[in-house]
Formats: C-alpha cells, sequence, structure tokens
C-alpha cells in the first residue's frame, strides 16, 4: 500500500513539472514570434478627427485655442413650468386604506392619491383641483381639495 501511493507521489510531481516545462516553453515561444511585445502594441492615437490609429500624430503643435466659458459641463437647468391647478373626479377612494384615485377632468389619466394629500374632506364623485408630483411608480396627485359646488 505504501508503495503505491509513493508511485502516484511521484507520478504527480513528475506531471507538475511536465506542465511548468510546457508553459516556459509556450512563453518562450511568445516572446520569440513578436506577439505581445507589451506596452508599445497597446498605445493608440486619436487625431483632431477622433479616429483612433496606432500611428502618433504628426503635427502636434497643432493647437486650438478654446475659451473655457463655453464648455458646458453639467445639464441645461431646467425652465419653471407654471403650476397649473388640474380638474379631476374622484374615481375611487377607499376611506379604510386612506388611498383613491383621480380622473382627470382634461384627459383620460388617472391619478393615485393618499389621505395625506387631501386638504378638505372629500367622497367618491366630488370634482376637485389637484396638483400632480412624481411618485415611486408614476404621477401622484397632491394638495387636494373639493370645488365648491354652490360657486358654479
Amino acid at each position: 500500500m505504501a508503495r503505491a501511493e509513493i508511485f502516484n507521489k511521484r507520478e504527480n510531481e513528475k506531471k507538475k513539472q511536465a506542465r511548468r516545462a510546457e508553459k516556459q516553453k509556450r512563453k518562450e515561444e511568445r516572446k520569440l514570434s513578436g506577439k505581445g511585445n507589451g506596452l508599445d502594441d497597446m498605445i493608440a492615437y486619436v487625431d483632431e478627427n477622433g479616429v483612433i490609429t496606432s500611428t502618433p500624430p504628426e503635427n502636434i503643435d497643432k493647437k486650438i485655442e478654446i475659451n473655457p466659458e463655453e464648455i458646458i459641463i453639467s445639464t441645461p437647468k431646467k425652465e419653471e413650468v407654471p403650476a397649473t391647478i388640474l380638474k379631476g373626479r374622484v374615481e375611487h377612494y377607499n376611506t379604510a386604506k386612506g388611498y383613491g384615485f383621480i380622473k382627470d377632468l382634461g384627459g383620460t389619466e388617472k391619478y393615485f392619491f393618499h389621505i395625506n394629500s387631501v386638504l378638505a374632506e372629500i367622497a367618491e364623485n366630488d370634482i376637485v383641483t389637484f396638483d400632480l408630483e412624481r411618485g415611486k411608480k408614476g404621477m401622484n396627485a397632491v394638495n387636494i381639495s373639493p370645488i365648491d359646488k354652490s360657486a358654479d
């Protein structure tokens, strides 16, 4: 039994040395073949037109003056959009859970609202005014207040 283990260890060691020798041989072949000369093969140049080449540019002294004030780094500022008061009808309102949906009278959109966004008492089928605010899953109605029916 001990003899078989020694034999296996010797065989394994011979295999390891053969793999190391093969790896060293492949490394030497790569060096001689010229592939992978190192960093020089990896360098790329970009000319004034944005074309990538392997040759360095001829006219290095050709410089263009750039005014630093003309460089725009960020996105343009968002223009202020005047807030429009929207009108809608309360389609669904679950008072127990504290949420509902308002259908816009000017279109077919429905907007979710929460009881915290309601400024006065409302009920289903009431006509209300509201603003919109972006929520996690879309636009939400906020600042909801009923329209006085006596004012019409």
